[in-house]
């Protein structure tokens, strides 16, 4: 159950309420059929990237990846002019 609550988190654009809703469904599910997580929802690396995509808006998830993609660019930059200057 612990792979169902972190992976979540992982995805783009999720946030705290989208990791709730998708443990809660999880949660709720389990509870009334008696089914493990796994066996219901199947691989929580997976079941995360489905939760996500249904979950989360696309706008959020685009504004995400594009702030990530800055992120990166920026340590990137960081990283290379530390190279340079011998740092």
């Amino acid at each position: 159950m612990a792979r169902f609550q972190v992976r979540p988190a992982l995805q783009p654009g999720v946030d705290r309420a989208v990791v709730l809703q998708a443990i809660k469904e999880v949660t709720a599910h389990c509870a009334d059929t008696g089914e493990h997580p796994q066996a219901a929802f199947g691989d929580p690396d997976a079941y995360a990237v489905q939760a996500a995509a249904r979950l989360v808006p696309a706008d959020r998830v685009a504004r995400t990846k594009r702030h990530n993609a800055v992120a990166d660019a920026f340590g990137s930059a960081l990283k290379r002019a530390g190279d340079i200057a011998g740092l």
